[in-house]
């Protein structure tokens, strides 16, 4: 039998929101969301003293303001007296493969009792800044803390940048392009499987007292585009990205079922961390070969799957990162689950809300609120970067046969991509592409990866003209078309058919 000192056990969770979509609140600081989540997981313990008792704190990195040591002025707030304490760097999966760390952790004893926290408060920054008003003006912490600093390695390798591929809402449509191709998806089933997607997160996110936006949203909602949900990159309105204007916070208390058992804690108010796996893939996407694929993804859930001893099928509640509905359409595809499956019991970015590197600590969150009334077995996902980083762990009402059988550590994967090449002149076969739109609705820039007729790999930005060309989405992957690079600056032209007129060059 396993040590009851060596099996982690969630005991406590907590999470809020201050204001709402279309509701502000008064601005307020992070760490006093933060602090009000912490103090509603230490209450939903069931047990008084536990403040006392940790041994660690680890938070999420608060990326709407900076905090020099956002552990420390918790447990100052608290009256705890930590010994371990950490932050982590910006990233999506950091809940996931902290909670699994802390897992790690308490079953080798290095700590017995530890606190898991992120918040943020973009949308108390951003008001107050309209404003005219610096929140440091409002008594937020300055000292240590300040606005955050902007880092432009953040944005993605120099070849991305080169490519003009810097921002998630220019990348992830190129998962999604590529991923439809590859199902054999047109650009309108691909929006429509969205749509009828984010419909159900927004279902969801209406029965979540934290969400953001519990306001119902349709399939057709979704999928129309109009003044209130503008095409951003296609094929994605504005509903089908992330919403990380956001005053949200969330907290986990995680200790041994020897040390839940001395406290009190009733036996089916804890949850068992079985633990997880993680794994990571070049940080340029470009030096990846196949981009409606995600080999993180499929490393880290084959590693949890077999550890665990588990098949897809076995889980009740499966709950994805869902920036974009690639990453939970990625999550389906790659457990082999049916298509109407809906992996959230959190809500979602696009309806509860994103807050930035926060959101999978919510999901753990109503995971576990999920799994005390109804389930057996749940796997949450975290996503980080542009699909770079991956991590998932389990949580179950019964303890795995071995206690903790998790790794927290991630596997580095090796860079898989044909040799690029620049300032290319000729054809090439569409491997992926998509077109980010203006305001007024019109195709803007265009974004391509290419493949030329001996297998290397052009990839750039376009200028109006050839984001009319690769706005169809899905529908133009695979087709061939004219390039011309200059500095990542791409003139793309159609190949004329012998019943054109016009002359290829």
């Amino acid at each position: 039998m396993t040590d009851p000192a060596r099996v982690p056990v969630v005991i406590g969770v907590g999470d809020l929101r201050s204001g709402r979509a279309g509701a502000p609140a008064d601005p307020r600081e992070p760490l006093d969301l933060i602090h009000e989540a912490t103090l509603g997981a230490l209450a939903d313990t069931g047990v008084d003293g536990v403040a006392a008792r940790i041994d660690t704190i680890r938070a999420i990195k608060t990326a709407s303001w900076s905090y020099d040591d956002l552990p420390g002025l918790l447990a100052e707030r608290l009256g705890a007296t930590p010994e371990h304490t950490s932050t982590t760097p910006i990233g999506g999966h950091w809940p996931a493969a902290v909670l699994d760390r802390i897992a790690h952790d308490i079953a080798t004893g290095t700590s017995r009792l530890a606190l898991l926290v992120g918040g943020e408060a973009q949308a108390s920054v951003t008001n107050a800044l309209k404003a005219g008003t610096d929140p440091t003006a409002l008594g937020w912490v300055c000292a240590p803390g300040g606005p955050p600093a902007f880092d432009p390695d953040d944005l993605g390798s120099a070849a991305m940048q080169r490519a003009g591929m810097i921002a998630p809402t220019r990348v992830y449509p190129l998962f999604e392009n590529r991923l439809s191709h590859e199902l054999g998806d047109s650009r309108e089933q691909s929006i429509e499987w969205s749509a009828q997607l984010y419909a159900a997160f927004s279902e969801v996110a209406g029965t979540n007292a934290a969400a953001w936006n519990p306001d119902l949203r349709t399939a057709e909602d979704i999928r129309t585009v109009g003044p209130r949900n503008r095409i951003v990159t296609d094929p994605y309105p504005l509903l089908l990205n992330a919403m990380p204007f956001v005053d949200q916070a969330a907290a986990v208390v995680v200790t041994s079922l020897a040390v839940a058992r001395e406290l009190g804690v009733a036996d089916d108010h804890m949850l068992y961390v079985w633990g997880g796996a993680g794994a990571t893939d070049p940080t340029d996407v470009l030096a990846r070969d196949d981009l409606g694929h995600s080999a993180a993804l499929d490393d880290a859930l084959r590693r949890t799957l077999k550890r665990t001893d588990l098949r897809p099928g076995d889980f009740d509640i499966v709950d994805a990162y869902s920036c974009f509905p690639v990453v939970p359409k990625l999550l389906i595809e790659h457990l082999g689950l049916p298509r109407d499956t809906v992996p959230s019991v959190t809500g979602g970015h696009s309806f509860f809300g994103g807050p930035l590197n926060s959101y999978t600590l919510h999901s753990v969150v109503a995971v576990a609120r999920r799994l005390r009334r109804d389930g057996e077995l749940a796997l949450v996902h975290g996503n980080g970067g542009y699909l770079t980083y991956q991590h998932v762990v389990v949580l179950g009402c019964a303890p795995h046969t071995d206690g903790y059988v998790g790794d927290p550590e991630p596997v580095q994967l090796p860079a898989t991509a044909p040799e690029k090449i620049e300032d290319y002149t000729g054809e090439v076969a569409i491997f992926t592409a998509t077109a980010e739109f203006g305001r007024d609705g019109t195709p803007a820039i265009g974004f391509l990866v290419g493949t030329t007729p001996d297998g290397r790999r052009v990839s750039g930005h376009t200028d109006a003209a050839g984001a009319e060309i690769l706005a169809a989405g899905a529908d133009i992957i695979g087709t061939t078309v004219h390039v011309t690079d200059r500095g990542g600056q791409l003139v793309v032209t159609r190949i004329a058919t012998e019943s054109s007129e016009e002359q290829h060059p």
